[in-house]
């Protein structure tokens, strides 16, 4: 090899020695340098909407507040008396009517009756929820659907308001019957079924006394969507809406029991609240969906209906689970809400509604199944309940007497 050549390839291996100890180099720098800050997670989600305003004005004077009662057990004048404590202008009771006919045209009216004559001189106006067809009324047989005809439940009506004149307000007919359990039938879950029977119990209704605030069967929250055990409340409602129900409604029927986040939190909110890094129910949390949120419900069912009909809430409320320690399967979200929770978000909840101003009718779910239920363990409707399993009131039923006092000083 001649000195040149053998020059070359000296200098060629010195510069890829120096080309590797260069690479080493770097690469020992970059392992010895300090981590790239990593941006913390936002407090607020970013582009969150912005709170729509109502597209009516408020009027708090048109807004009706109520709590529903079990009124089915224990004496009336005793659960009309705790309504009239607290401050409730309004109760709502739900009406069995397979109880109440348990044959065509023979009539047991029961403790019912003496509910609503205690009601009338109470004072206290009475917003009915009617469920149940009897079972002679369906070829299915069960109670938990519609009857085959819609005439049968009218005439029921009928008998209803004639023998209680003036003394029911308000009649929501059927309830949650975007559920299966509720809606049992081999045709299934639709909406234009549910309009037929809300079609005639409306005309019946009116035709005896116009007075009565019709409600539509308010829906229940899901985000199941199967078509067979559920179908989610949005999708029902505009099925709904096609079949032509606001002609046959005087307020659109609305439930929400707010789970473990508060009324002014939209569903894209709720991963960002600092109760995400500690909730044991992680629904809201960890799959933003509307049903979740009170908010993001009521809002949704107002752009639906196109602001066409006021809502009625004719259910609403928190569960608190602090003082037993335990709930039923699927309501662990009362273990998250502490009683002072659960009473702020009541108060927060009605004020929310009344301000919006396009809610007619809210109603607390509820009153007084917590000494009337089967026990914190095995009834999720006594978490609900302002009354505890002892009949002592919670914080919420505190709260409550002093926003009603409160309201009545601001009328005066």
């Amino acid at each position: 090899m001649n000195q040149p050549m053998r020059r070359w390839i000296l200098w060629l291996a010195v510069l890829l020695v120096a080309l590797e100890m260069g690479i080493l180099g770097f690469a020992l720098w970059r392992s010895s340098a300090p981590p790239a800050e990593i941006p913390p997670t936002p407090s607020v989600p970013p582009q969150i909407p912005p709170t729509p305003s109502p597209a009516s004005p408020s009027n708090p004077e048109l807004f009706l507040i109520g709590a529903q009662v079990h009124g089915y057990v224990g004496d009336p004048r005793d659960t009309l008396r705790v309504v009239r404590q607290v401050g409730f202008p309004w109760v709502k009771q739900q009406v069995l009517w397979s109880m109440h006919e348990p044959e065509p045209g023979s009539y047991d009216w029961g403790i019912l009756e003496g509910f609503l004559i205690v009601s009338e001189l109470e004072n206290v106006k009475v917003l009915l929820s009617v469920v149940t067809a009897p079972e002679w009324s369906r070829r299915e047989g069960g109670i938990h659907g519609p009857p085959d005809r819609p005439e049968d439940l009218a005439r029921f009506l009928q008998v209803l308001i004639r023998r209680h004149r003036g003394r029911i307000h308000a009649i929501e007919v059927w309830n949650e019957q975007n559920l299966k359990r509720e809606w049992q039938t081999s045709r299934g879950l639709r909406p234009e079924d549910y309009v037929e029977l809300l079609r005639v119990a409306y005309a019946t209704i009116k035709a005896e006394d116009p007075r009565i605030m019709v409600i539509s069967g308010a829906l229940s929250p899901t985000g199941i969507d199967d078509g067979v055990n559920a179908i989610d409340d949005f999708r029902y409602l505009q099925g709904m809406m096609q079949a032509g129900f606001l002609n046959y409604a005087d307020c659109v029927g609305v439930h929400h029991n707010g789970y473990n986040i508060g009324p002014d939190v939209l569903a894209e909110e709720a991963p960002f609240l600092p109760k995400a890094r500690t909730a044991r129910f992680r629904g809201p949390f960890d799959n933003p969906h509307h049903s979740w949120s009170f908010k993001s419900t009521l809002w949704g069912y107002w752009e639906i209906i196109g602001g066409a009909k006021p809502l009625c809430v004719t259910e609403f409320g928190w569960a608190s689970a602090e003082e037993y320690g335990t709930a039923p399967p699927g309501f662990e979200f009362a273990l998250d809400n502490s009683l002072e929770e659960q009473a702020r978000w009541i108060i927060e909840g009605f004020e929310r509604m009344r301000a919006w101003g396009f809610v007619r009718m809210a109603i607390l779910w509820n009153l007084d199944f917590g000494p009337k239920g089967f026990g914190p363990e095995r009834d999720d409707n006594v978490l609900y309940s302002i009354l505890d399993t002892r009949g002592v009131p919670r914080p919420a039923f505190s709260a409550l007497e002093a926003y009603f006092a409160k309201l009545r000083t601001e009328e005066d």
